[in-house]
């Protein structure tokens, strides 16, 4: 896997977020600034923040500018516009063609309306990113089934690993019950092989 679909996957793990969570993000989602990413209308429709990788700032920056001359290109040719969230499309009618509400990951190809004519790019299909992570594995020789939302997985884990609480993992996964995030913890019952007897840290 390399170019965007790496990025993309970096990004799964490196924040937990859901696949069509990351495909959905506009340019504005991402503070620099804050160190933070804010996931909009995510699962129960509610927004949230989550930490923005510092190893990925350079790779996200140079990312952000190959989109913007997409922008500008599709902009020349005449087109450019994205659709808006919410009720944002009738109250700002021509912020739908604003770098800021591009998407971070739009689609390589423009679509075209067949009966108007009209070309606009959506955000990377779902499928793409999918497909990649099934190659890599196979490649990788891995065994064990894995997908897009081991990323999410792993970052849970990983987090509860190095001593986050649960409730700190619960939000920045965007779970409603901290039952459901509560699952990650049996990873870490490894049995009396997996602890390390006070007697040794002496």
């Amino acid at each position: 896997m390399y170019g965007t679909k790496k990025l993309i996957a970096k990004l799964l793990y490196g924040t937990g977020m859901r696949l069509n969570e990351a495909l959905s993000l506009r340019i504005s989602d991402l503070d620099f600034d804050l160190n933070e990413i804010i996931i909009r209308h995510g699962k129960g429709d509610k927004d949230r923040h989550v930490m923005l990788p510092k190893k990925l700032v350079a790779e996200l920056k140079d990312h952000i500018e190959k989109v913007r001359q997409i922008h500008n290109q599709d902009l020349a040719d005449g087109w450019g516009a994205v659709s808006m969230p919410g009720a944002l499309a009738g109250k700002y009618p021509d912020s739908c063609k604003e770098f800021k509400w591009q998407w971070l990951f739009p689609q390589k190809n423009r679509w075209t309306n067949p009966l108007t004519g009209e070309q606009g790019r959506w955000h990377t299909d779902e499928s793409l990113m999918q497909r990649a992570v099934r190659q890599a594995v196979l490649e990788a020789g891995i065994n064990k089934n894995a997908s897009c939302h081991t990323f999410r997985h792993s970052f849970a884990t990983h987090l509860l690993e190095i001593g986050y609480d649960i409730r700190t993992i619960q939000e920045l996964l965007g779970h409603n019950d901290v039952s459901t995030t509560m699952i990650y913890t049996h990873v870490l019952n490894r049995g009396a092989g997996g602890l390390v007897s006070p007697l040794d840290r002496l």
